[in-house]
C-alpha cells in the first residue's frame, strides 16, 4: 500500500461488524494529538479473544460502545511519534506499552497520558530489554491475570487449580501464581500439558470426571481456583469443597464469585508484569507473529482457541 505521509494503516470494519472476513486494512488519516495526549508508532500488536468477541456482530458492538468505522485491537507497543501539550512523562522518542481500545492494529494510536485501561487507553515505559512483540502482547492478558489473582489471593500454602491455563490469560495467571509461591493445577486438552508443564504448572486434562482426577493429584485438597474460561471449573472448585471466596471467573459470571476484570488491576500490576518479563522471570510465548496485511489469517487462528501463545501482528 503506497502512502503519502498524512496517511497510514489501520484494520478497521468498515461497512460491517463480523469474523475475519470483514476486517480491512485501510489508509487513513494520521491521527492527531491533543492536550494530555501522546500518539504512539505502534510496532507489534497483540490479539485478545476479547478483540474479536467485541465486534463479532453489531449488537455485541453496540454494547461495548464500538460504532462502525471501528478500529481492531486493544494491546500495542510501540514509540512515542508525538506529544500533546500539558504531558510531562514521555517524550518522543520513548518506548510504550499498552491498550488502545479497539483501535490498536494501525501504524499510529493516539492514547491519554497518563491515562488506564478504557475508552482514552494507556501508556506505559517499555523496561530495557523487553522485546515490543511481547510488550504488545501483556495489556489485557496480564492486567486481567493480575486482577484475578488479587480476587484469589494466592500464597505458599495454596494448591490453586486454574481452568483454561494455557490460554491466553492463563499463561500469566499460572506464573504469577507460581512467583507467590502457589501450587498450581493447569485444566488443558491432552495437547496442551507440556505447555502447562512449561510454565509451571501440573496438567489434568479437563472434562468428565475432573474431580476424580484432581483428588489424586491434590488429596489434601484445592484451596482457591480461578475459571479462565467458562463456569465447568468453578463447579468442580465447589464440589471439592473451594469457598466462593477463594475463587475468581474471568469469562462468565456465576453467583457469589467475583468476577475480575482487567480495568481494575492494581496501580503498577501491569508495569511488574512488564518487569518481570523484562528480568526472564515471567515467559510471554509468542505462538504465531503475522504482518498487518495478514490480519485475517491471524484473527483465524487465534479464534481457534488451540494456540497455545500469543498471536502479535507485526506493523514495523
Amino acid at each position: 500500500m503506497s502512502m503519502s505521509t498524512n496517511t497510514s494503516r489501520a484494520v478497521q470494519f468498515v461497512d460491517s461488524f463480523g469474523g475475519p472476513e470483514a476486517l480491512d486494512l485501510r489508509e487513513v488519516p494520521v491521527p492527531d494529538v491533543g492536550p494530555g495526549q501522546i500518539r504512539v508508532r505502534v510496532i507489534a500488536a497483540g490479539l485478545n479473544p476479547m478483540d474479536w468477541f467485541m465486534t463479532s456482530d453489531a449488537d455485541t458492538a453496540a454494547r461495548f460502545g464500538l460504532s462502525l468505522p471501528c478500529g481492531f485491537g486493544n494491546d500495542y507497543a510501540g514509540v512515542v511519534d508525538e506529544v500533546g501539550d500539558g504531558v510531562g512523562e514521555f517524550n518522543v522518542g520513548d518506548r510504550v506499552f499498552g491498550g488502545a481500545f479497539s483501535r490498536s492494529v494501525a501504524d499510529y494510536v493516539v492514547v491519554d497520558a497518563p491515562g488506564h485501561i478504557g475508552k482514552g487507553g494507556d501508556a506505559h515505559h517499555t523496561p530495557d530489554g523487553l522485546d515490543d512483540r511481547i510488550a504488545g502482547a501483556l495489556a489485557i492478558a496480564g492486567c486481567t491475570a493480575a486482577a484475578a489473582l488479587a480476587i484469589v489471593n494466592p500464597g505458599p500454602s495454596d494448591t490453586l487449580l486454574i481452568g483454561g491455563a494455557g490460554g491466553g490469560v492463563g499463561v500469566f495467571a499460572v506464573q504469577l501464581a507460581r512467583l507467590a509461591g502457589a501450587r498450581v493445577i493447569g485444566t488443558g486438552s491432552a495437547a496442551s500439558a507440556d505447555a502447562l508443564r512449561a510454565l509451571g504448572a501440573e496438567p489434568v486434562t479437563y472434562g468428565e470426571s475432573l474431580a476424580d482426577r484432581l483428588r489424586e493429584l491434590a488429596p489434601d485438597g484445592i484451596t482457591a481456583a480461578m475459571d479462565l474460561h467458562g463456569t465447568d471449573t468453578i463447579a468442580v472448585a465447589r464440589e471439592l469443597g473451594v469457598p466462593d471466596a477463594r475463587m475468581a471467573t474471568i469469562a462468565a459470571a456465576v453467583d457469589g464469585v467475583t468476577p475480575a476484570n482487567g480495568a481494575n488491576a492494581a496501580p503498577g500490576a501491569i508495569e511488574k508484569i512488564a518487569r518481570l518479563a523484562a528480568e526472564g522471570r515471567l515467559r510471554v510465548p509468542i505462538a504465531a507473529t503475522f504482518p498487518v496485511n495478514e490480519v485475517r489469517a491471524a484473527v483465524e487462528l487465534q479464534a481457534g482457541r488451540h494456540v497455545h501463545g500469543k498471536v502479535v501482528i507485526d506493523l514495523a
